[in-house]
C-alpha cells in the first residue's frame, strides 16, 4: 500500500527523511481492525516525528499521521482515536504508558491503518470525511481543554493564547460554538484578524491588559505568556495547559497562584468517549473544522512543508 513515513529522522532537516511509497499492508493482532482511510489531517506531529522526538531510530521505518476517518471491515464510517493505552479510572490519556499512533504504531498516512476496536468511533453522517479526519488530535485536544479540565459554562470568558495554533484555533471555534464569550492573544496582527473571523470576540495584542479578568485561559504557548496568564484570570479561574512551545520553565509566581487559589491544570488529548461526544457537537451546531487544502498522499512533503512554514490556515487534509 502507499504511505507517508519517515525512513530517517533529521533534527535540523526533518523533510530529509520523509519518503512517499509501498509498505507493507498491516496485519492486525488480535481484537484491532484494518481502516480504510478516506482521510487523514498532518500536525506538528508529524514534523516532530521526522526530528526524532518521541521517534527512536530502532522503530523505523514509521508511517507518519495521527489523524484519519474511513471504513472498517464491516462498512462502518468511523474516526480514529490516536491514543493507544489502557484505560485508568475510565480514562486512557492517564496511561503513563500511553502512545499515540505513529509512535509505537504505524500511522494514518496511508491507503489503510490497522488500529484496537476500541478506538472506532462512529463518523456522524453530516460530517465529511474530511472534516472528521481533522478531529481527533488539535481539536479533541481543545475540547477537552475546554469542557472537561476547565469545565466551560456558556456565559463564560475564556482567554486563548497564542491564537495562531492549531489547537487554539480550534479552542477559539469550540467556545463561541458553546455560547461562551472568547478573547484571543497573537503577537501577529493578521492571526488576530483570524482569530475574529473564526468567532473571538475580541483580540489582543499577546500581553495586553484586558478590560476584565476571565474565567478560563487556554495555555498551549508557555513561558513567553505564562505571567500574562496568571494576571488575566479571575480568582479561582483556571489555567489549562497542553503545551509550552515557547519554553516551559517560567517562574512560578506561586505566592499569586495560592493567594487567589487558581486552579492550574495540565491537558493531553481526550478519549474516545470524548472524541465521540466532539463529533456529535459539530454535528448538532453545524460547527466545522476549517480547512486550509486537500491534497493527494503523494505531496505529503508538500503539506508538512507549509506547516514548517507557517503557511495555511486551518487542516491540510491527506487524501489517499
Amino acid at each position: 500500500m502507499l504511505a507517508a513515513y519517515a525512513a530517517s529522522t533529521s533534527a535540523d532537516d526533518p523533510l530529509s527523511g520523509l519518503e512517499v511509497g509501498e509498505r507493507p499492508d498491516p496485519e492486525p493482532p488480535e481484537g484491532w481492525a484494518v481502516v480504510e482511510v478516506r482521510a487523514a489531517s498532518l500536525n506538528h506531529h508529524d514534523l516532530w516525528s521526522l526530528r526524532g522526538v518521541g521517534l527512536p531510530e530502532d522503530r523505523l521505518p514509521m508511517i507518519l499521521g495521527c489523524d484519519a476517518a474511513g471504513v472498517d471491515q464491516e462498512g462502518n464510517d468511523v474516526i480514529v482515536h490516536s491514543v493507544v493505552g489502557e484505560a485508568v479510572d475510565g480514562d486512557e490519556t492517564l496511561d503513563p504508558r500511553r502512545t499515540l499512533l505513529s509512535e509505537l504504531h504505524q500511522g494514518t498516512l496511508a491507503e489503510r491503518v490497522a488500529v484496537p476496536r476500541r478506538n472506532l468511533v462512529a463518523k456522524p453522517e453530516a460530517l465529511s470525511f474530511e472534516e472528521a479526519a481533522c478531529l481527533p488530535t488539535a481539536w479533541l485536544t481543545a475540547y477537552r481543554m475546554l469542557f472537561v479540565r476547565a469545565g466551560l459554562q456558556p456565559g463564560q470568558t475564556v482567554l486563548v493564547q497564542g491564537s495562531g495554533g492549531g489547537v487554539a484555533t480550534a479552542a477559539i471555534a469550540l467556545a463561541r460554538s458553546a455560547g461562551a464569550r472568547v478573547w484571543a492573544t497573537s503577537r501577529d496582527e493578521a492571526k488576530r484578524e483570524r482569530a475574529l473571523d473564526l468567532g473571538a470576540h475580541a483580540a489582543f495584542e499577546t500581553g495586553a491588559r484586558l478590560p476584565e479578568r476571565v474565567d478560563a485561559v487556554i495555555e498551549t504557548v508557555g513561558e513567553a505568556t505564562w505571567a500574562h496568564s496568571l494576571r488575566a484570570v479571575r480568582p479561582g479561574g483556571a489555567i489549562v495547559v497542553s503545551g509550552a512551545t515557547s519554553g516551559d520553565a517560567p517562574p512560578a509566581e506561586l505566592r499569586r497562584v495560592f493567594f487567589l487559589q487558581l486552579r492550574i491544570l495540565g491537558s493531553t488529548m481526550g478519549t474516545r468517549a470524548e472524541l465521540a461526544r466532539l463529533a456529535r457537537h459539530c454535528e448538532t451546531t453545524g460547527l466545522r473544522p476549517p480547512i486550509d487544502r486537500v491534497i493527494a498522499l503523494g505531496e505529503a512533503r508538500d503539506g508538512l512543508a507549509a506547516i514548517a512554514a507557517g503557511d495555511h490556515f486551518g487542516k491540510i487534509v491527506v487524501t489517499p
